[in-house]
């Protein structure tokens, strides 16, 4: 048995995590959210983990309001990079394996190949220079650490895209959907389970890792698979960056190359459409 505290159990990922804990009775799992814990209190954090002593701890918590945070620099810095000083120190003062969730927004998106763990990063909005931040309190204050960038995450949990695209395909006739930004989509359950994956085996390994699911899509054509995949009727339009401008510049190519996750955890990678298809599934039959 191990004993994992999760933080930000509210979220997208926290959630997911929270729903696949049910099929491991056999670890411990503590849920923390903001209501629990202030992450932005050093003497709570550190209290609070000493306290609870376990063997992991998977920070969720982030700032992800991407546009806002250009005005709201301050809080987004407390969550994603302070408070990740405390989590790092207090894990490694209590010798617990450290797991931070991190993103692609840390690269500028001017490349036209997936990205690797070791490339040149260089964010374009607060947010991604917030979470880069983060990543580097986290491997200064506990080099043992696992940090997983990740991307476009959506979830049956929380606000994002997939359940954006559907509120909005239910009540307009046609919408229109940035076509010259690509990526990779993340289905949280699918994180949620590769984390469970890590923190099983016997063999840790510290370092920067990606994971999302596998193939390259634009936001467009992500939009198009929901229509399909929910057979809704509303007509998607092609429009450019330029044509939906907003306060923080978006990586016209955040794709993450997953090669060394695959290879250092034996994690297998699902394509993007069949996760899109279980979550709009799962939604609907919510």
């Amino acid at each position: 048995m191990k004993k994992i505290v999760v933080i930000g159990s509210k979220g997208q990922l926290g959630s997911e995590l929270q729903e696949l804990s049910v099929q491991h009775p056999h670890h411990q799992f503590f849920f923390l959210d903001k209501e629990e814990l202030d992450i932005t209190n050093e003497a709570a954090v550190s209290e609070t983990i000493a306290a609870l002593e376990p063997d992991f701890l998977v920070n969720c918590a982030a700032y992800t309001a991407v546009d806002k945070a250009e005005s709201d620099k301050d809080i987004c810095y407390a969550i994603n990079a302070d408070a990740v000083t405390f989590l790092a120190k207090a894990c490694a003062e209590n010798h617990i394996k450290f797991i931070h969730i991190s993103t692609d927004y840390v690269f500028d998106g001017f490349s036209d190949k997936g990205y690797k763990e070791d490339d040149v990063t260089n964010p374009q909005n607060v947010y991604g220079l917030s979470k880069l931040q983060g990543e580097v309190n986290a491997l200064k204050n506990n080099p043992d650490a696992v940090i997983i960038r990740t991307a476009w995450v959506y979830s049956v949990y929380g606000a994002n895209f997939v359940k954006t695209m559907l509120r909005l395909m239910q009540s307009k006739p046609e919408i229109g959907v940035v076509a010259d930004q690509m990526g990779s989509p993340t289905y949280a359950a699918d994180l949620a389970h590769a984390i469970l994956q890590i923190i099983e085996t016997t063999n840790w390994k510290p370092g920067v890792y990606h994971f999302t699911n596998e193939g390259v899509i634009s936001w467009f054509e992500f939009a198009q698979a929901v229509k399909d995949i929910s057979g809704a009727d509303c007509k998607v339009n092609p429009i450019t960056t330029e044509q939906y401008p907003t306060p923080a510049k978006r990586p016209k190519y955040s794709v993450l190359n997953k090669n060394k996750i695959q290879a250092a955890y034996a994690i297998r990678l699902q394509p993007w459409r069949e996760s899109l298809e279980k979550c709009i599934v799962k939604l609907t039959n919510r």
